[in-house]
């Protein structure tokens, strides 16, 4: 047993003497390379770097991030190349390899290794290629996209390489893209080059457009430039169609919107018939309860962060609820039938509510931060889609729900609709209208606060916030029918929709200046709009 320990040692004492005496001849094997990048002559210096870029070794990257930060330098005396850094009237050397000390130089002793910008992108080609063997998979993943935008005929071999190593699909289909741009650009045979055009076709997109836009145009006439030209009708073909499920996405996105902001309008404005022009006031008291909880996070308990959404959400329903039931209270229960009247007045309440919040909180726009659950993005195609708008599809939808279940399942949502269909016979039933009244406005304000929450996490939190969805919250809800929840739905998605399918065309302005247009010839036809509210007082 003790002989076993013994010659374990010894075997151990060996293996260590051997790896000690390897790294030094590593790093002389590597030492005429890098010397190599002092010869004169930016191909001279190019093809340098492409042997460095070859060996495949990790050691040799701080040498090639050197080069590329302008920090090389070559000894005049023995053309040695050194990383160099000034100090006393000199330079204070150091081996770009070991980044161990190698004395000082005089100013006149050494001369600086000058870059171009070619020789930038051959270095950070050359980069991406040291980290295509690496464990790392999101290091292989970004070398893989570096080596495909660049293109470089001479890493084919090491892409040949790293290709048969290769276990995670989306790298290898990267990988093989990168291999057909470098055929590409390189001297290949045309049946070479015709077969990596067929293999970028089969993967589309934008970066592959632009890769064979720029082959087409540099080739000559014949089979090459005939199948880059095929090649591009068809991902251009395919990405239109991408394009228009683009514009679904952003219309759906932007009918969400519009759903949170026009849906507790459609039933103020269905029960009462009250144009209430202090409705995106609501929404912007929202947003600020939101900022207000934030902040009181950030500064006592930051870890709830990732929780503040689902604290402000209540709160903001609370305190645009009260707002808005004041406001009925105060203002509006004295101006019912006199709808030029109601205008006005809730118009003055919206510059009053929007004053107030200057002076609280001042005119400039307010932080308000994504939760991690809400940050980032994710590819599906060629469709890139944000989580912050795709969870405002969802609780767009939540809150119609809901609020479709309370009107259909509840005390309160029956008296509501009577009261909608037929005012006077709800109130000889015993219903107290005024209450109702009261209730639903608060109802319709409370939702408007917390379209304000969702609405926070996309766009500016100021004392205007809501200016800029009153207009379109009014059309959805004349397209979609008055008081009719499943119009404001149908009309918020139609309007978003069609709004992104104009603007590529007509721009932002026009596109809405359009719309309008629209819902105006639609309203001469359909007075009631797509679903029109049935009841004896509605239809007389």
């Amino acid at each position: 047993m003790v002989d076993m320990i013994q010659r374990c040692k010894a075997l151990f004492a060996i293996l260590a003497l051997v790896l000690v005496a390897a790294m030094p001849a590593r790093a002389d094997d590597l030492k005429p390379l890098v010397d190599g990048l002092g010869k004169n002559g930016y191909a001279a210096l190019r093809e340098a770097v492409g042997a460095l870029a070859a060996t495949g070794d990790p050691a040799v990257a701080p040498v090639l991030q050197a080069l590329g930060a302008g920090d090389l330098y070559v000894r005049k005396s023995d053309r040695a190349v050194f990383a160099a850094v000034k100090a006393d009237g000199g330079f204070s050397l150091r081996d770009p390899l070991t980044g161990a000390d190698a004395g000082t130089a005089g100013s006149r002793d050494v001369e600086k290794i000058r870059v171009n910008n070619a020789i930038r992108e051959a270095v950070t080609t050359a980069l991406g290629s040291l980290t295509l063997m690496s464990p790392d998979i999101a290091k292989r993943r970004a070398a893989a996209a570096d080596m495909f935008r660049n293109g470089d005929p001479a890493q084919i071999p090491l892409l040949d390489e790293a290709i048969a190593k290769e276990t995670d699909p989306g790298i290898a289909t990267t990988l093989q893209m990168a291999r057909a741009a470098a055929v590409l650009k390189s001297e290949a045979s045309d049946a070479d080059k015709i077969a990596a055009i067929g293999v970028l076709q089969a993967k589309g997109g934008r970066d592959v457009l632009a890769q064979l836009t720029t082959i087409e145009a540099a080739s000559a006439d014949g089979p090459v430039k005939a199948a880059a030209q095929s090649a591009l009708t068809s991902i251009q073909g395919t990405l239109q169609l991408w394009d228009g499920a683009q514009n679904i996405l952003y219309g759906i996105s932007l009918g969400s919107v519009l759903l949170l902001a026009a849906i507790g309008l459609a039933i103020t404005f269905g029960v009462m018939g009250v144009i209430n022009m202090a409705h995106g006031e609501m929404v912007m008291l929202g947003a600020y309860t939101t900022f207000v909880v934030q902040e009181l996070i950030r500064n006592n308990m930051p870890w709830l962060f990732d929780w503040s959404l689902a604290i402000s959400l209540p709160l903001a329903f609370l305190v645009a609820g009260l707002v808005g039931v004041l406001i009925e209270r105060m203002v509006i229960r004295y101006l019912y039938g006199r709808p030029l009247e109601t205008l006005l007045a809730t118009w003055g309440v919206s510059l009053i509510l929007q004053q107030a919040v200057r002076t609280w909180f001042g005119p400039n726009n307010r932080e308000v931060g994504n939760p991690s659950w809400m940050s980032g993005a994710f590819e599906l195609g060629n469709l890139t889609i944000t989580y912050n708008r795709m969870w405002i599809v969802v609780f767009a939808l939540v809150v119609f729900a809901a609020l479709m279940l309370v009107l259909k399942r509840t005390a309160f949502g029956l008296q509501t609709r009577a009261v909608t269909q037929n005012r006077p016979m709800a109130s000889s039933m015993g219903i107290r209208t005024p209450w109702v009244d009261a209730l639903t406005f608060g109802l319709g304000s409370g939702i408007a606060g917390i379209a304000g929450v969702a609405l926070s996490q996309i766009d500016n939190v100021s004392p205007n916030l809501g200016q800029g969805y009153i207009i379109d919250s009014f059309m959805v809800v004349v397209f979609g029918g008055v008081g009719n929840l499943w119009g404001t739905l149908v009309g918020a998605f139609t309007l978003g929709i069609a709004n992104k399918f104009l603007e590529p065309y007509a721009g932002a302005v026009l596109g809405k200046i359009l719309v309008l247009v629209f819902i105006i010839l639609f309203i001469q036809k359909r007075p009631r709009g797509l679903f029109a509210l049935k009841g004896r007082a509605v239809e007389a």
